[in-house]
């Protein structure tokens, strides 16, 4: 069935078949152009002659696939869709070219069946916000519009894929490497705190790792404005991915702040080098409860490898205290340092400012609604309010947790590992020679003052 409610049949009254209508439609290929391509095969068939268009860079296999089902709107306004991207907490992504200036980009587009006031509101919000960022470590906003009933957002196309993915396909990184990517989304989330943004879902699906290692974060756009979150929709509601909820997002969400996205990369850069999320398996809620109660297990029963500066990095990041937690991503960003030059593709610094099988692509007056293409279940899927719409509210989560809630909790592993120390239980390695030299500097004169005393006395209990 076509956009406007017209059933193609297997040919058409001019006696085209259903990809030759569609595609001459769509305005992609000309008569002319299908007539030469239809010349070249030797099989008249649509199957043939699609991937003969396809072959020759006249049609992408995304846009090929949607003729043949007979769609024939695939744009947004200026925007040609050519491809399929994934699904964000507020609607589809495609791959996208500007049908003028050819430049690649990704086309974010608020889907018409989630089109309420709140979620209308919230998706203006995230594209003045993102209007007025410019970091090389974080996705750019190019352009914004609206065709027909349909809003949709226009980034930059970052080439890669994302950590979490990155992770799944690799398995755990190292140290080195996990450094360069989580230093990159620290100088780019301290850019977005020092314009009054908290991400507030920082998670290893919005870190996007580009080929040659340099980081990008997305979904900026999801923020607060600290200074006025007030007048931002979600504001009093739990919004973020329960594996990377801080403990005051789920307890006072309407009173977070930057240190709560320091929380979250804490859990990513946990994720990165031990493979799995600091509480995996379990319910939303209860996932929740434990981020505020539970100690994750030591990085070393995963990563045995892991230097204990670097476990003891993750667990500042990670103290379940705001106050004790690691105070800024630039401090973030200074201590991965010395990691992150040790990696094949050294990180760019200082900042600097530079020029960033699939649903259908929305129609003019209806967006055709999908399943998601195949994602298996993981432990870094479970959402929370990403969606405005079906953002979850703080009463309704904390009924599962207790009135009063420690700041941490031990667990004792099954293999004898030691648990993950809160960094209020544990000194730095300067610390600890530090003390260690003072607790000496005080004993030994001590130690030898007892000594001559009680060499006196046996002196003249010899004599």
């Amino acid at each position: 069935m076509r956009e406007d409610g017209i059933i193609l049949t297997e040919k058409s009254i001019t006696g085209r078949s259903n990809f030759q209508e569609a595609t001459l439609r769509s305005g992609l290929v000309s008569p002319a152009l299908w007539d030469a391509i239809a010349a070249k095969t030797a099989q008249k068939t649509d199957e043939a002659i699609a991937r003969l268009l396809v072959r020759s860079g006249n049609l992408t296999q995304y846009q090929a696939d949607q003729l043949r089902c007979g769609r024939t709107k695939l744009n947004l306004g200026p925007y040609i869709i050519t491809g399929w991207i994934g699904q964000g907490g507020m609607g589809q992504v495609f791959k996208a070219v500007h049908r003028v200036m050819g430049r690649e980009c990704a086309v974010k587009v608020l889907p018409l069946e989630k089109a309420t006031d709140e979620t209308r509101i919230s998706f203006l919000h995230e594209i003045r916000l993102l209007a007025g960022l410019d970091c090389q470590y974080l996705v750019r906003a190019f352009d914004a519009g609206q065709d027909g009933n349909v809003h949709y957002l226009v980034t930059e196309f970052v080439p890669g894929t994302d950590l979490r993915q990155l992770v799944r396909q690799r398995g755990m990184l190292p140290q080195f490497e996990a450094a360069a990517i989580v230093m990159q989304a620290a100088l780019g989330l301290d850019y977005a705190h020092q314009q009054g943004l908290i991400h507030r879902d920082v998670k290893p699906g919005n870190l996007l790792v580009m080929p040659d290692g340099q980081t990008k974060v997305s979904d900026v756009g999801l923020a607060a404005w600290a200074s006025a979150l007030g007048e931002d929709p979600r504001a009093g509601k739990i919004v973020g991915t329960a594996d990377y909820l801080s403990p005051e997002q789920i307890r006072t969400p309407r009173d977070v702040t930057h240190t709560t996205d320091i929380y979250s990369l804490g859990c990513t850069l946990y994720y990165a080098i031990c493979g799995k999320v600091p509480f995996p398996g379990g319910t939303t809620a209860s996932k929740c409860r434990r981020h505020c109660e539970e100690t994750p297990w030591h990085p070393r029963k995963f990563a045995p490898d892991t230097s204990e500066e670097f476990v003891e990095l993750i667990a500042d990041m990670m103290d379940k205290d705001p106050q004790r937690r690691i105070q800024t991503a630039a401090e973030v960003a200074e201590r991965l340092e010395p990691w992150a030059e040790l990696a094949s593709t050294p990180v760019p610094r200082p900042l600097i400012r530079r020029p960033w099988t699939a649903p259908p692509p929305p129609a003019e007056d209806h967006l055709t609604s999908t399943p998601n293409p195949a994602k298996e279940p993981h432990e870094g899927d479970s959402s929370l309010g990403v969606d405005p719409s079906s953002a979850t509210t703080t009463a309704g989560l904390l009924d599962t947790l207790p009135g009063s809630v420690p700041q941490w909790e031990t667990i004792s592993s099954p293999h004898s590992t030691p648990a993950f120390i809160p960094s209020a239980l544990r000194y730095s390695s300067r610390q600890l020679w530090l003390r260690i030299g003072v607790s000496w500097a005080i004993l030994l004169p001590l130690a030898l003052l007892v000594g001559a005393i009680l060499g006196f006395f046996a002196r003249d209990l010899l004599q």
